[in-house]
């Protein structure tokens, strides 16, 4: 949530704040704000609104030259949406830009109103800004220190101290934070999308440690003083990933990227027609012991995980869990050394399931974690990590990193039945082979774009939306549920289609849209009667089948053939209709694909 970038060197510091504050909008766009060095002095610019108003106002000091700032783009926790609230912040000598929330702001303002000082927003970062005001005798990094043990919570701070020009000093706990050098200065963000113009190059600046930006390098010390050397890392992708590509939106571009990125996720982990996590530290003996597994994530990876559950109780034969990361560490779970947690997180950053992965690591259970960014929090805390290669996906909406998410389940399933002897070699072999035919699959399904587009058109006026499905096909109706919910704001409800007699048919009546979703041959016939009951309450049905089976037609106004595969390779092909029928709609609604209101990209606060 939210989005940060400073920099410092030689050229023009307000452009470069502007282009990456575009690049990051997709992070948090209720307001946006620069604040930057000039004739010794700090000047700051901010609105409510898009970056496209921060640059319209910025304009209006287009004859200032600076070369250090620090920039924002806010997604609203504390305190509405103003000018006012908007970052950065400034108290005295500190201006200060915030990811993050702090959670004991409210007993630090009683301390300050004690001492004459009063925030002008309502912000916790303002808070902030104060504090360190207040400790602050002219050593940055002394008032930083003395700052740290009074702030409880998550945050990630780019600050700016008026009397040391050109120098920006950054510190994180729990927040993204990354960093590059390069030839123009010098530059930190809260994601590499900010930074990939500049270099491939970077380095997540550690916890609870305090980068010093100049225009010549970047220092990083502890809290003892002592400096360290972070560990570099590379990008594989350039700019042009980031960009749409000629597609209208960044949603429409990332579904059909769909192909490729489950090409990069799957085939390098694949040797000798089986599959290899030998590339990725994996070993064999990961589930040695294991007696349990239990899945935890948020939102859209969370049901990837109910699919990852169904794949590997079938093949492993161990009970799996699939949780939310919110509520899981809440409950007094039961988590041991015969435990293995598997995190899913497209980030790496999302907050309650970084949390959810301390809680197991403290318990000395086996960790591993699916996520699509190097080097992030859940990655470098995980015992194991298998990355997703999708690329940078900036709509808010995940389509692209769900599917990887899907295959790099698929590959864990198979690998370790193998493992277990629970499968063949055979078998594996011929499980990979299946696997191997989603890609051409998914590049089929995405031909069916303009039959799901007139689709679409019925659906934009409607108020209210249910999917109905069985076994694979109910958790993808949860998945097609939020897709759809998210970004066209219909009410939107998944349910287990033998589930509709105890009390959902009541809210189905004439004209309610029901997405049926039949693809499972092992319930295809409880499906059909399920989808009859709807369809005697009038209803209005989109049916989606897995090929083109014969179906009575007068059970449905709406029908999407996919390319026929085996049922277990459905999710695949199903989630990219799910995704294009969500998108549609959405579109037809006149509504911001990309960046839906309330909604931010990345999760780094609970």
């Amino acid at each position: 949530m939210c989005g940060i970038i400073g920099f410092t060197g030689y050229s023009e510091a307000k452009n470069i704040l502007l282009e990456g504050l575009a690049a990051l909008e997709y992070r948090g766009y209720d307001s946006a704000g620069i604040a930057f060095f000039h004739d010794n002095r700090i000047d700051t610019v901010k609105t409510t609104g898009k970056v496209s108003s921060l640059r319209d106002k910025a304009v209006l000091s287009a004859g200032i030259s600076s070369t250090c700032g620090i920039g924002h783009t806010r997604w609203a926790t504390h305190g509405g949406v103003s000018d006012i609230n908007s970052h950065p912040h400034t108290f005295g000598k500190v201006t200060l830009i915030h990811n993050g929330i702090i959670e004991n702001y409210h007993e630090l303002e009683t301390e300050l109103a004690a001492l004459g000082k009063f925030p002008v927003s309502q912000t916790d970062t303002e808070i902030v800004a104060m504090l360190l005001d207040s400790f602050y005798e002219g050593d940055a990094v002394a008032a930083i220190k003395k700052a740290i043990p009074r702030l409880e919570g998550a945050y990630a701070f780019c600050i700016l101290f008026s009397d040391e020009p050109e120098v920006i000093y950054c510190l994180r706990n729990g927040s993204p934070l990354v960093a590059c050098h390069a030839k123009e200065g010098s530059v930190i963000a809260s994601d590499m999308v900010a930074l990939i113009k500049y270099s491939r190059e970077y380095f997540v600046l550690p916890e609870l440690h305090i980068a010093r930006l100049t225009k010549e390098n970047i220092t990083v010390t502890d809290l003892n003083d002592n400096a360290m050397t972070p560990k570099m890392l590379y990008v594989d992708w350039d700019m042009t990933a980031a960009q749409k590509g000629g597609y209208p939106h960044y949603m429409l571009k990332e579904i059909h990227e769909q192909p490729e990125s489950l090409r990069s996720t799957i085939m390098p982990r694949i040797k000798n027609k089986l599959p290899d996590f030998t590339a990725d530290g994996i070993p064999d003996q990961v589930f040695d012991g294991i007696s349990r597994i239990i899945i935890t994530a948020c939102g859209t990876a969370m049901h990837a995980g109910l699919v990852g559950r169904v794949m590997l109780e079938r093949l492993l034969r161990i009970p799996v869990a699939v949780e939310i990361a919110s509520e899981f560490r809440y409950q007094d779970p039961i988590i041991d050394k015969n435990t293995l947690l598997i995190t899913i997180s497209q980030s790496g950053e999302t907050a309650d399931t970084l949390a959810a992965l301390r809680l197991a690591n403290k318990h000395q259970a086996a960790t591993l974690s699916i996520v699509n960014v190097k080097g992030s929090s859940i990655a470098r805390e995980s015992d194991y990590v298998l990355y997703t290669h999708a690329g940078p996906e900036i709509a808010v909406a995940s389509t692209k990193a769900y599917t990887a998410q899907l295959s790099c389940l698929y590959l864990i399933t198979y690998h370790f039945a193998l493992i277990r002897g629970t499968i063949t070699e055979s078998e594996c072999t011929a499980y990979m082979e299946q696997l191997q035919t989603i890609i051409p699959a998914v590049e089929k399904t995405l031909t069916l774009t303009d039959a799901i587009n007139k689709i679409c058109t019925n659906l934009a006026d409607k108020e209210d939306l249910f999917f109905i499905g069985r076994g694979l096909d109910y958790a993808l109706s949860c998945e097609g549920s939020i897709k759809l919910k998210e970004i066209s704001y219909i009410h939107s409800e998944a349910y287990a289609a033998g589930e509709l007699k105890h009390g959902t048919l009541s809210l189905v009546t004439e004209g309610i849209p029901v997405i049926a979703l039949a693809t499972q041959s092992k319930v295809y016939n409880k499906m059909i009667s399920n989808i009859r009951e709807v369809r005697a309450r009038d209803a209005l049905v989109i049916l989606i089948t897995n090929g083109d089976l014969e179906v009575d037609s007068a059970i449905y106004d709406y029908r999407i053939a996919l390319p026929h595969s085996d049922d277990v390779m459905t999710p695949f092909t199903t989630a990219a209709v799910l995704q294009l029928l969500a998108y549609y709609t959405s579109v037809h609604r006149g509504l911001n694909v990309d960046q839906p209101r309330n909604l931010a990209k990345s999760v780094t606060v609970e």
